[in-house]
């Protein structure tokens, strides 16, 4: 997608990062707490957030006395909000009413591994004022194309989001080289665009795939998407959460240990396609450089 540059990056002190922590998780009940190399997945997340310079403000928006006096604990910033709300993004339309800014980042309480790359890639689009929402997506390794915990993303050639799912989209019928595309569950929204998802009712699409994000698309509001070379793992499954520890125990490189916010686990280029090894072992990780 083509950017205006003569607007500028969105100011960091209008731009706040929501945790959306909900105990009750479906797929894997109280991750959020569930101790990752020594810490709950929470701290991992929050810790990451605010290395951000591009966040001004981090606040994990809580459904549970227990996750709020985690965050009382650590003196994180918490909101309480009802453990009634459907979605992570009503999660954060309800934090904007108590705090005002001009971008919210929905940052998802399972993803720590996110670091400044992702940020700064999801925030760029802004500088088209056309643009309201975004997101990101990273090439899909081989053996996550047909997973259902996987979500995927097929675009439009300016980068808009023409659907979200958890199947193997694009369906290649004759078997042609093909990119599959892994979305990063992480979004921004301008103040207006969150404003309206909170005005609509869940989608027949986004109760199908139960991904919220195609409320939006269900109601002609453009998600445009930013392409990341850095994959992380989010944690959905028991798996995922042996994943991450392990990965967070030995770090990517050898002596060097795992530091909140630089967001390294997996690095793909472009010109080599996926990914194709299963283990991704830690010696062929790549570093995010960051600046």
């Amino acid at each position: 997608m083509s950017q205006n540059l003569s607007f500028p990056m969105p100011d960091p002190a209008r731009v706040v990062a929501v945790i959306p922590a909900r105990l009750a998780s479906t797929r894997l009940p109280r991750k959020v707490l569930r101790e990752v190399n020594g810490q709950p997945l929470l701290a991992w997340v929050v810790q990451a957030a605010l290395q951000f310079r591009e966040i001004g403000r981090v606040v994990v928006a809580a459904d549970s006395e227990e996750v709020a006096a985690l965050c009382a604990a650590h003196g994180w910033d918490c909101q309480m909000t009802s453990p009634e709300l459907p979605s992570g993004t009503d999660r954060l339309f309800a934090v904007s009413r108590e705090i005002d800014a001009d971008v919210y980042i929905n940052v998802q309480a399972d993803e720590p591994l996110i670091g400044k790359v992702h940020i700064r890639a999801l925030l760029g689009l802004f500088t088209n004022p056309s643009v309201s929402v975004t997101t990101l997506k990273v090439l899909c390794p081989e053996e996550s194309v047909a997973d259902p915990n996987v979500v995927k993303v097929v675009t439009a050639k300016d980068g808009r989001a023409l659907y979200f799912s958890r199947a193997a989209i694009p369906f290649n019928r004759d078997g042609q080289p093909t990119e599959y595309w892994k979305h990063l569950g992480l979004y921004a929204y301008r103040k207006q665009a969150l404003e309206r998802f909170a005005t609509l009712a869940p989608g027949k699409l986004e109760q199908i795939e139960r991904l919220e994000q195609l409320r939006l698309l269900e109601n002609d509001i453009d998600i445009h998407v930013a392409q990341t070379f850095f994959d992380t793992i989010g944690v959905d499954t028991e798996e995922d959460l042996q994943r991450v520890d392990a990965f967070l125990r030995d770090g990517n490189l050898p002596g060097i240990a795992y530091s909140p916010g630089t967001g390294y686990w997996r690095y793909f280029r472009q010109s080599d396609g996926v990914d194709t090894d299963r283990d991704a072992p830690v010696a062929t990780l790549r570093p995010d450089l960051g600046e």
